[in-house]
This record gives C-alpha cells, structure tokens and sequence, in this order.
C-alpha cells in the first residue's frame, strides 16, 4: 500500500550543472547526462544556484578551497583535473572539500560521477526531511 506523506513536498528541480573554468573540457558532456538534465557555464561562484552540481573545470586546490569558503556545504563540488595531474593534485583537492575528483578524459566519466553526485545530494535530501511522527 502507498501512502503519501506529505502534499506539500516540491519535486526535486531539474538537474544542472554549472561549469566554472575551462568550458572546452566539458564541451561533449550535454550529450552524456541522463535525459533532462542541463548544463550552463557560469562566470564566478556567486552564479551557483541552490541544487547545482558544481564542476571546477581545470581544478586547483585554491580554487576547491575558494568554492568551500562561499558555497553551502550541500553544493557539490567536482574538481575536474587534468589526465595527468600528479597525486598530490588529486589528494589536494579532495582534502580542500571537493565532493569528486575527476582526471580529464571521456566525458561519460565525468557524466557517471555526476549522476552518482545528483544521487546522494537527493538522499541526503529524504534523509533530512522533518516527517510527522
């Protein structure tokens, strides 16, 4: 039997991703992303909406720590390096907050770690709705 909890709980927006940085790297990703999902280039982090999974294209360590500092702790952030970028690189932005470290390479990466972001940023959501007991 299903029952439905609550009338007054809004569906969850429409997914996007707001690139910031090397706009080129991502240009084949729209065509990787489930059904419905946009993509839009943004100039600053002060254009980060509420829900964006934010992709630093040509991530650095200040640039992760920049996007902590003045982003909300529900925004995911995914750093976007290059295929090369030494470990430390790798390690550097993850211990400056970013949600995913990603090397440069086929879009349908980026697109998987990005479906997996959008997943747990919704169940983060169910888990902190406050339910009648």
């Amino acid at each position: 039997m299903l029952v439905q909890i609550d009338h007054d709980i809004a569906p969850a927006p429409q997914p996007t991703v707001a690139v910031l940085g090397q706009f080129s790297r991502v240009a084949a990703l729209p065509q990787h992303l489930p059904h419905g999902w946009r993509m839009r280039r943004i100039d600053g982090l002060d254009a980060v909406r509420p829900g964006e999974l934010v992709v630093l294209s040509g991530a650095t360590v200040h640039d992760v720590r920049m996007a902590r500092a003045v982003l909300p702790q529900t925004t995911r952030v995914i750093a976007l390096i290059d295929d090369w970028a030494a470990a430390e690189v790798v390690s550097g932005v993850l211990t400056a907050g970013a949600d995913v470290c990603v090397r440069g390479g086929h879009p349908g990466v980026l697109a998987g770690h990005l479906v997996a972001c959008r997943r747990r940023q919704l169940s983060e959501r169910w888990e902190t709705l406050d339910l009648p007991h």
